[in-house]
């Protein structure tokens, strides 16, 4: 075993999607990481010893079998002909700064840890495009694995694939990732099915470097398909071309120096999720409608993260008036919150440590 490979590290950056009207299209990367210690030492017949601290520490299953991010990095390295974790591998341990179940990525981050931590074992020197293949047949959506994989600001589709790679990248997600027994070992559920190549593609926009986010982060989980449940299965066309409007102008605007306060407000206005996931987050209304540039100088949008909870404020300055302003609005609705101010950051890292 080379040096180099004694112990490596992976460094994945939490995510807010849609940034208002880019339901399911827009994300970006923001400075809270999930980060993976991975040690190599002498083949061991010993199972590997998954440590956690951080955000979700005593939620998080510990058995590789069970662990979202290492059955990731099993059904990579099973699909690419390695039946279980290297011999060599002796440790990992994850360290998380993402809030769960908050609309910052927190599951996004994990699986693309998981298509890294098996590119790793296996050194497989899989493309960036084709590990977002392996992250989409897991995530499914583009959105927040893209912007985690790249970084930045983000715009991303999913392709339409012919017949036989559809059916590919839509076999169900229990086929995918398994549930395994508690008593699995490295026989069961050897024959994951494969991704097709180039299911998502994804374009980096441009951001202005004076634009910080504050992310205000009620102290309550919100699940993803919960906060989706509430939305209608059809919109009419005077909403959506609201949405597409602003998108096309979202996109551009904030990149430019300086950025428009004006233009940005409007912009980042949603008529697809935001309007029907109110009666799941008490006070998202008056938050997202009460804090204008005009009563909070400094703020540019504001949004909601995802699925939420979490509300995105994007500011050049002023950033704690704006937040405890949010926080007085939760208050009335007898809901704590804490408060960041992060920056927009690159992509996911990994790299090696240097032996102590």
């Amino acid at each position: 075993m080379s040096d180099s490979r004694s112990t490596v590290s992976i460094k994945v950056p939490a995510t807010s999607a849609n940034i208002g009207p880019g339901f399911d299209v827009v994300g970006l990367s923001l400075s809270l990481y999930l980060t993976l210690t991975v040690k190599f030492g002498p083949p061991s017949t010993s199972s590997v010893k998954i440590t956690y601290s951080g955000e979700g520490a005593y939620e998080v299953p510990l058995n590789p079998y069970r662990n979202l991010t290492t059955r990731v990095a099993l059904y990579v390295l099973r699909c690419n002909n390695h039946r279980s974790f290297p011999p060599e591998l002796v440790s990992i341990h994850a360290d998380n700064q993402i809030p769960f179940g908050r609309g910052l990525g927190s599951s996004g981050a994990a699986v693309i840890a998981g298509v890294l931590l098996g590119n790793t074992l296996g050194q497989l020197s899989l493309s960036r495009e084709r590990i977002l293949d392996y992250a989409l047949m897991v995530e499914r959506h583009p959105d927040n694995v893209t912007a985690a994989l790249v970084g930045g600001f983000v715009g991303s589709y999913l392709r339409e694939l012919d017949p036989v790679a559809s059916e590919a990248a839509q076999v169900p997600l229990s086929e995918v990732l398994p549930e395994y027994p508690p008593d699995a070992r490295e026989e069961w559920g050897l024959s994951p099915p494969v991704p097709p190549s180039g299911i998502g593609h994804f374009v980096r926009f441009g951001w202005s470097s004076a634009i910080k986010a504050v992310a205000i982060i009620p102290r309550f989980e919100l699940s993803t398909a919960k906060a989706r449940e509430v939305l209608p299965t059809e919109y009419s066309r005077k909403d959506l071309v609201f949405n597409m409007q602003r998108l096309a102008v979202l996109t551009t605007a904030l990149g430019q120096s300086p950025p428009d306060p004006e233009l940005i407000y409007e912009a980042m206005k949603d008529r697809v999720h935001q309007p029907y996931r109110k009666l799941l987050i008490p006070g998202l209304p008056e938050v997202t409608s009460s804090l204008t540039p005009q009563s909070h100088p400094g703020l540019l949008g504001i949004c909601l993260s995802g699925a939420g909870p979490t509300i995105l404020a994007l500011a050049t300055h002023n950033f704690e008036a704006i937040a405890e302003a949010a926080r007085a609005i939760f208050a009335k609705e007898n809901i704590q919150v804490d408060w960041k101010l992060l920056e927009v950051v690159g992509g996911s890292q990994c790299y090696p440590l240097e032996a102590n």
